[in-house]
Formats: structure tokens, sequence, C-alpha cells
């Protein structure tokens, strides 16, 4: 059997079929392109009772990804991170029914190594020299560190105000890093005109190249198989860019093929920032795409996207679902970190924050059930952000106590 199904990729606004086997970056409408498998040889070939004598990782769901030889695969273990309830917090924000899919766990501590291990998987086999990209930090740290491990080269250009940490896994791991006084669609600009001048390097911007989506949605895919080949009533995600979102909605829509899951679909729910919400404000407009916003700022650096190039792709996940999008305040983030770590002893990245925010408003107003089950992705380790939390320890004499002991 094939190790993958792949058959071709679609422009995602005309449809037009392209060749999946050489390297490609956007469609002729400067639309992203999407894999498309040959599905009804995949529901012949495979099932979920399959999957289950496999290796926990995300190449479990090969015959669904893009690599069609094994000996490219990239890997580091990543995938199956854990589906955990959250009681306390639940209790707290009356979701008995809560659910975290904590991506922290993952390596690279964000699940951003979903994308780069199979986007770098899939260039390796089409033999690309090197990677190029923009990143708010946690992307061009992942792709930095498969690249390496796939023996690749990369370039990545991110915000001076990216997270610290980043910019060092970047370092360690080879890449070639410069930052700019400005925001990812700034570093875009940049690495766009690099790769012109540049031959062998591929830009893997977001959505640029079609692979990136195919790792994430394997968070749908172990989602649905966590749960018994079924899916939630709501999943709540940070959307930045928004491939995590779309790629989700991507494989429900897959498995509903497949037969693997029934008709139902989770409602999808895009969280942005008060400082950087045009999916949100497009969503409440009732349009089909953002406008780009100039000056952006939250906490959440993560989600600083001022306009992202699938924007009209997550718009339509969240309405085909019967989903929403809600935006929160940087306060508010910074609050639930330390509320969910106290309640269930979980550092959580300020997106994933977020997204805990939007649930217990969603739920204060009614549009979440008290008896439905909602899954909130974490996206990353909240270690890679420590400025979230407040330090204030006393120091205590050598031949002091500790105040109360006896």
């Amino acid at each position: 059997m094939p190790h993958s199904f792949l058959s071709h990729l679609e422009c995602s606004r005309t449809g037009a079929r392209y060749d999946a086997d050489t390297v490609q970056g956007l469609s002729e409408v400067r639309a992203p392109l999407l894999a498309r498998y040959d599905l009804d040889a995949v529901r012949g070939s495979v099932t979920p009772a399959d999957l289950a004598q496999r290796p926990h990782d995300l190449w479990r769901y090969h015959e669904v990804l893009p690599v069609r030889d094994a000996a490219h695969v990239t890997t580091l273990g990543e995938g199956m991170t854990p589906l955990l309830p959250l009681p306390t917090y639940g209790s707290r924000i009356d979701v008995p029914g809560l659910l975290m899919k904590d991506e922290g766990l993952v390596p690279t501590g964000s699940f951003k190594a979903r994308g780069a291990a199979v986007g770098v998987s899939r260039a390796r086999e089409l033999g690309v020299r090197a990677v190029a990209m923009p990143t708010n930090g946690n992307a061009g740290a992942a792709w930095s560190v498969y690249a390496a491990r796939a023996g690749l080269g990369s370039l990545v250009v991110m915000p001076v105000d990216a997270p610290e940490i980043t910019r060092r896994e970047c370092v360690v791991s080879g890449a070639e890093l410069y930052l700019v006084d400005g925001l990812i669609n700034h570093a875009g600009a940049l690495v766009k005109e690099a790769v012109r001048q540049r031959s062998g390097y591929q830009e893997v911007s977001t959505l640029k190249e079609p692979y990136r989506i195919e790792g994430k949605k394997t968070m749908g895919y172990e989602i649905a198989e966590q749960l018994g080949w079924r899916v939630p009533d709501v999943i709540l995600y940070p959307a930045g860019g928004g491939v995590g979102l779309i790629g989700i909605h991507k494989a429900m829509l897959e498995m509903r093929e497949l037969g693997w899951i029934g008709e139902k679909l989770p409602r999808l729910v895009a969280v942005q920032a008060e400082g950087c919400k045009p999916i949100v404000d497009a969503f409440d407009a009732g349009l089909d795409e953002s406008t780009l916003v100039e000056g952006t700022h939250t906490l959440a650096f993560g989600i600083n996207v001022p306009k992202a190039l699938g924007d009209f792709l997550v718009l339509r996940a969240v309405r085909e679902s019967d989903g929403t999008a809600v935006a929160v305040t940087d306060e508010e983030i910074l609050a639930e970190v330390t509320t969910v770590a106290t309640d269930e002893g979980a550092w959580v990245c300020p997106e994933g924050a977020a997204c805990f925010v939007a649930a217990r408003q969603l739920r204060a107003s009614g549009w979440i059930g008290r008896d439905e089950e909602v899954v909130v992705l974490n996206t990353g380790t909240g270690l890679k952000y420590p400025d979230t939390v407040t330090v204030d320890v006393p120091t205590l004499p050598r031949d002091g106590a500790v105040p109360g002991s006896t």
C-alpha cells in the first residue's frame, strides 16, 4: 500500500488542481493550496482499529499526510499530546466537561512542531535545500529545529519583540536569524525578497506552502481518536494565522468523509486579543475576509497577526461549523494564566489562556451549554513566557525560620 494517498493540490478559492509533486507556493490567484487525498482508497486501506496498533505520534495518520516515502519523514516524536480533563477549573467556569489539548508537551514546546515536522519532511522529499520564513517566534524555532534534523538550511526573520527563548532555539539549531523592528508582516516582506534572491530556498510562510496545515490538522485527528472516534461540542483555538483552526476543520471534514466520525462537527471558536482582532471584526461584520490593521499589540504575541493570508479560510471554518469568534483583553489573559495554573497545575501560554477566557465568557453568555463537552487548545508551554507571572518571593536568613513554622 502507498505510504500516502496524496492526490493533488487544490486552490482554496477556485478549486483548480495543482501538481503535488513539485515545490508549490500560492495558486495563480495568490490563494493557499490545500492538499487533497484519495479518501476512497484510504477508506479501503486503513481503519481506526488499525491506527490503534501504530506508534503514538502524528505519523500514525500517514495515509492522509503528504510524505510519499517514509524514508523522508523527519521526526522528533511529535504528536499524540494529552487530552486532559480540567475538573477544578471546569467547575469554576461551570463547564464540567472541559478538556485541554496540551500542545506545550511537543518538541520545541509549541504546536508549531506539528507543521514543521510535516512541512520540512515534504520539503526534504521534494529536494528543497533550505526553508525561509517570517515568524512571531514559535514557528521559526520549530522549523529551524526540524530543518536541522533534516539536514536543511533555515532563514528566519522575527519581530524584535518576539519571545527571547525562540531566538535562542533558532540560533542553537544553526538558523540564519534576523530581527526586524516591526510586526510579522514586515518580517514577511524581508523574507519574500531574500527568497527571490537565493537559489534552492523555499518560502514557508504561513499558508504559502501547502503542508504546514497538514501537520496541524493532526490535532483534529487526535482529538477524535482520543474521544473514541467522536467529536466534542466545541473547540476553542487561538487564531493568529489560523492554520491550526483551518487544519482541525479540514481533519473533521476528512474524517466525516472517511466514515470515522459521524455527521456532527464541533463548533469552532476563533479566539483573538482585543489588541489584534481582525478576524473577530470581520466575523462580526459578516465579511468573508479581514482588513489589515496597523499598530496592533498584545502580550499573546503568537496571535498578533494584523492580516492573515488565510483569514477567509478561518472565517469559512468558523461559519461552516456554526462557531463564533471572540476577542479578550490582555488583563484577562494574564489573570487566567495564574488561575488555570492554580486550579490545575498547568502553566499555559498566553494564547492558550486567551481560549480559557473565551470559554468562561461563552459559558456566561449561554453560547456554551453546561452539559457540553468543550476542548481548549493550549498551543504552547508557559515556560516560554516567563513575563506572564510576577515573582515576589521573600528571602530567609540562613539561621531564620519559615514564618508560622514550629
